[in-house]
């Protein structure tokens, strides 16, 4: 039995000339059908709320401003989960819709919950179909065309493979539609190439708003936690039926070795850092050498506005990110404290070890 998270883009689902949305669902429908027969359990990440309500309302163009694009959400959505409704029943099988916001991955409680509904969802053999919440989601809590989210669910409901359908065969070394020497990359073993890609490359991409960074970023995350991704073209619909009997895609991000637990993929992705704590060289050292919490003392500079209990970035004195964690104190208590020269017998946690993931522990 395999746990696949697979992501159908926005590109794929607004369908063409030869074959329509609907069709495309249907075939999408049959091959996770024909998966859950064997006794494989399936979650899905569907994008194409906006594409699918702009075709719904006449827009010939993705609109630009965000409360156009909450609307056709909105309408699109609707659509969306009727056909996969429509489709999934033929072959005896419920869905249910789960619509997630980065904020309902902002405590360590709320993303328990999550995982433990899908997980629910799983047990009853029904299939989850997760989807960004686009009609009330704000730029700074959007993830990006679900590459995102379905590594964060990936990693939440510890999945064997996430696999990420889109409209091209593979990832390339440079993008082939402009650079005639791009080469074929089948295979990511290493993480820090992972990551020089993810570096070099852009987000372009027509009706969908990911493109290929957030789909190296979505590896990455789940690579980190111990998932094995394929990315491969999704633009025929018989290629999902071939990966999940066990062909392979166009290219394999290859699991670490050594995986994050789920607590630390949590701290490292989830969370949406609001803040930034500049340390001195000890706490540097103490932190990434020593295993210790971060103290008070250690801490130079903070900056911007954050409450207790909010996640922020670690960085040294070369503004080098460390880590992430969770701090105890406010950012107005840590400067206050910081002004009094606090000192180190008396000086409190800011960030305990279990709750502050490392940058090293991330590209090893």
């Amino acid at each position: 039995m395999t746990l696949w998270v697979i992501k159908i883009g926005t590109s794929l689902l607004r369908g063409d000339e030869n074959i329509p949305t609907k069709e495309l669902i249907k075939k999408f429908c049959f091959s996770i059908s024909e998966s859950k027969k064997i006794g494989d359990q399936i979650v899905l990440v569907s994008s194409g709320a906006v594409g699918l309500g702009c075709l719904r309302l006449g827009i010939n163009e993705r609109p630009n401003d965000l409360y156009s694009l909450q609307a056709a959400a909105s309408v699109g959505q609707v659509h969306l989960m009727a056909l996969y409704e429509e489709y999934m029943s033929i072959y005896g099988y419920n869905i249910a819709q789960i619509l997630l916001s980065r904020s309902d991955f902002a405590s360590r409680n709320a993303y328990r919950n999550a995982s433990m509904t899908l997980k629910k969802l799983l047990d009853w053999n029904v299939i989850p179909i997760v989807n960004e919440n686009d009609a009330v989601s704000n730029d700074e809590l959007r993830y990006g065309d679900n590459d995102t989210l379905s590594a964060l669910v990936s990693t939440a409901i510890n999945a064997d493979q996430l696999v990420l359908l889109t409209d091209i065969d593979r990832l390339y070394s440079s993008d082939p539609r402009h650079c005639n020497e791009a080469k074929p990359i089948t295979d990511i073993h290493d993480p820090k190439e992972l990551i020089s890609l993810e570096s070099l490359s852009s987000n372009e991409s027509n009706w969908g708003t990911g493109g290929i960074k957030t789909k190296l970023a979505a590896a990455r995350i789940a690579t980190e936690s111990g998932i094995k991704v394929q990315l491969t073209d999704g633009r025929n619909p018989g290629t999902l039926s071939q990966i999940l009997q066990g062909s392979r895609g166009g290219t394999v991000f290859h699991p670490s070795s050594k995986p994050l637990g789920n607590k630390k993929s949590w701290l490292a992705h989830a969370l949406h850092p609001v803040g930034t704590v500049v340390l001195d060289k000890g706490a540097s050292d103490a932190i990434q050498n020593k295993g210790a919490s971060l103290l008070l003392v250690g801490i130079k500079e903070v900056k911007g506005e954050f409450s207790a209990n909010q996640a922020v970035k670690i960085v040294n004195l070369d503004k080098q990110e460390l880590g992430r964690g969770i701090s105890s104190i406010s950012s107005e208590a840590i400067e206050s404290g910081i002004n009094s020269l606090v000192t180190t017998e008396k000086s409190p946690v800011v960030i305990h070890r279990d709750v502050l993931v490392l940058t090293s522990e991330l590209i090893n």
